[in-house]
């Protein structure tokens, strides 16, 4: 939840900070002049719109690495790291992507992917979740990242945040005209001062709606992702006790822009906007595959 609180926020950023800048090129009063061109609005949503997501994509490994402070393995100094090394290797090849950076961070039980192409993506575990499982629920809690990278979850997720980036963009400037020409009766050929502060209050109002949207594919690829383990495992067992501890341990809090990557999400957040489902619904869901 509060990974993906940031990164609703940085889209957000990135749409407001792109909206200011082309209102000071023009486009507004392109947009604008004597009536609102849907045309063109829908085209000037659409590039804002998928900007900030794309944008978050690209950034979204190196960011993972920064935030976390994940300490990538290129040189395994013990037991534990070659073990991991080797069996993301195992899942990655039957899963069929390459093979991923692995990473271990400092931190309570949890994990996560990331990486903006399936074939150069990252798998993080922290040490909390290698101190507190055993190696086949460490293997399948890695099953599942790995699950998540081959279903091209990154990319998926991106798109859906463009999607609804580009409707929070053009239905605040839709709402924006209408407050600005109908309600306020400005009959000049410029957007006035109440056209840019609705739009702007529009596009943080309909941002946080949006996010609802988002959360409920995040939630839904999470089921997928549990799946892909139990496939990738050839049984769904490990998973069902991987689970099973998590919801017996504190799930680590990752940064907030990972929160979607993550194997467990933090409890007592309201259910609508939670990236995860409850342990008990994932378990339960395990349990129901043939």
């Amino acid at each position: 939840m509060k990974r993906i609180f940031l990164f609703l926020v940085t889209n957000l950023a990135v749409m407001l900070v792109m909206s200011f800048m082309l209102s000071l090129l023009g486009v507004n009063r392109m947009l604008y002049g004597s009536g609102l061109n849907l045309g063109s609005l829908m085209v000037f949503s659409l590039v804002v719109g998928f900007t900030g997501s794309i944008i978050s994509l690209l950034m979204s490994k190196p960011m993972a690495k920064w935030s976390t402070g994940a300490r990538v393995i290129e040189q395994p100094v013990n037991s534990t790291e070659q073990w991991l090394l080797n069996t993301v290797h195992q899942l990655a090849q039957r899963a069929g992507i390459s093979m991923p950076e692995v990473a271990v961070y400092e931190g309570e039980p949890n994990a996560f992917a990331t990486g903006a192409f399936k074939n150069s993506a990252l798998v993080a575990v922290s040490t909390g979740l290698l101190e507190g499982m055993t190696k086949e629920e460490v293997e399948a809690v890695l099953g599942h990242e790995v699950a998540h990278i081959a279903n091209g979850d990154m990319v998926t997720m991106t798109l859906i945040q463009g999607v609804v980036n580009t409707f929070v963009v053009f239905l605040s400037r839709l709402v924006g005209f209408v407050v600005d020409r109908v309600l306020l009766r400005n009959d000049e050929r410029s957007s006035g001062l109440a056209y840019m502060a609705t739009t702007f209050v529009c596009e943080i109002v309909f941002g946080i709606a949006a996010s609802l949207i988002v959360a409920w594919f995040s939630r839904q690829r999470e089921f997928r992702a549990d799946a892909g383990s139990a496939q990738l495992l050839g049984s769904r067992t490990p998973m069902i006790h991987a689970l099973a501890r998590l919801g017996g341990l504190e799930p680590g809090a990752l940064p907030k822009s990972l929160a979607a990557a993550g194997i467990s999400d933090m409890p007592g957040f309201v259910a609508l906007f939670s990236s995860h489902p409850p342990i008990e619904e994932r378990i339960a869901a395990l349990q129901a595959v043939k």
